[in-house]
């Protein structure tokens, strides 16, 4: 496609040249093994409905290096910038070793299930209630994919947090309430059958190399505790606080990353997201508040969402089950990175105590 006597391509490394940085695109730079890179061009003008467009910096890249998250500036459409991720997994290479077979073609799900994700369920279901980014398209070429997605920091959300006060946690946590009863009894189809990265079906390997035989054994009994749950939702399946941008406002936030989203209980998000905010006491002592802060949330916006579901009879089935997902996270992190900072004594304890409480039933 040509504007005047220059390519795009062309248009674009001449802009380039003038940022502060040595390349142009990660995803151009190694695009030709598989998109070409006009089609990956073209993909964004179309979406987009842009004259030109260039290149404004690397996010970050991928985790594994399975590609990376580019923002990409727009000339001539109604939105500045969009983010791109570009999806290569030939590239990968995992940072605490687990380079097998399972760990790449779970990794390769997880792009899959994402795209799945923006292209059939995604903002037109959930932005009423719980803000994710807007996708504008996706593209497929064998394990490559492409999602151009909306770009928060424009819309207002340009705020990100390595830690975060008391009130900012509850904006979090009422985004998992709101978010949970969006897609509540929404069947995972085309997702994860059950959500997060962690899930024990598809964790063998961490399994084991777990030491904790008395944890190993009781591995199953914890699976089937959530599983055995009467109210499934969609839950985000990585709802770690990096995952959360803040609004400018100081009242709002959206989340992206939707990797490991599909069924289960939505205690599973809400304890991942606590164990990645709060550290052994803190987390004890803020426990009752923030389920309470939670199911709060729930009840409101089960109404808004058109649900007939009770926000009562979800709490009487939930509650108790936040522990159990903690110690559910605890297993995985035990198998896959003993010695963890979040393998906390208040983690030890509470897994030790649905260990307990899940052999006492069976008995």
């Amino acid at each position: 496609m040509m504007f005047g006597d220059i390519s795009i391509h062309t248009r674009l490394s001449k802009r380039a040249s003038r940022l502060p940085w040595t390349r142009i695109a990660g995803w151009i730079k190694v695009a030709s093994e598989f998109m070409e890179p006009e089609e990956i061009e073209q993909l964004i003008l179309e979406v987009t409905g842009a004259q030109s467009l260039f290149p404004l910096g690397v996010v970050q890249s991928l985790w594994s290096g399975y590609g990376s998250i580019e923002r990409i500036g727009l000339e001539g459409a109604r939105v500045p910038s969009v983010i791109v991720k570009h999806v290569q997994p030939a590239t990968g290479n995992h940072p605490r070793g687990w380079n097998t077979d399972l760990s790449h073609q779970r990794k390769l799900k997880s792009y899959q299930v994402e795209s799945y994700w923006y292209e059939n369920q995604g903002a037109q279901s959930v932005n009423g209630l719980a803000r994710i980014p807007n996708c504008f398209g996706t593209k497929t070429t064998g394990s490559e994919i492409l999602l151009v997605l909306e770009d928060l920091d424009v819309a207002g959300y340009a705020g990100r947090r390595s830690s975060v006060t008391r009130y900012e946690m509850r904006i979090c946590v009422s985004w998992l309430a709101r978010f949970h009863a969006a897609c509540i009894d929404i069947a995972p189809n085309g997702l994860w059958e059950t959500g997060t990265y962690w899930h024990l079906e598809t964790r063998p390997d961490e399994l084991e190399q777990l030491d904790d035989l008395e944890l190993k054994g009781a591995a199953p009994l914890i699976d089937a505790k959530l599983k055995a749950s009467a109210f499934r939702t969609l839950v985000h399946g990585d709802a770690k606080l990096a995952n959360f941008c803040f609004h400018e406002d100081g009242q709002q936030v959206a989340a992206l990353d939707f990797q490991y989203v599909g069924g289960g209980c939505g205690m599973k998000d809400l304890a991942y997201f606590v164990g990645s905010c709060l550290r052994d006491d803190e987390a004890e002592e803020q426990e009752k508040d923030i389920l309470d802060c939670y199911f709060r949330e729930l009840s409101g916006c089960l109404d808004q969402a058109g649900s007939n579901v009770r926000a009562e009879d979800i709490e009487v089935d939930w509650r108790p089950l936040y522990r159990v997902a903690w110690a559910d996270f605890h297993r995985f992190m035990q198998g896959w990175s003993p010695g963890h900072w979040k393998l906390s004594d208040y983690s030890e304890r509470v897994t030790r105590d649905v260990i307990l409480s899940l052999k006492e039933e069976i008995a």
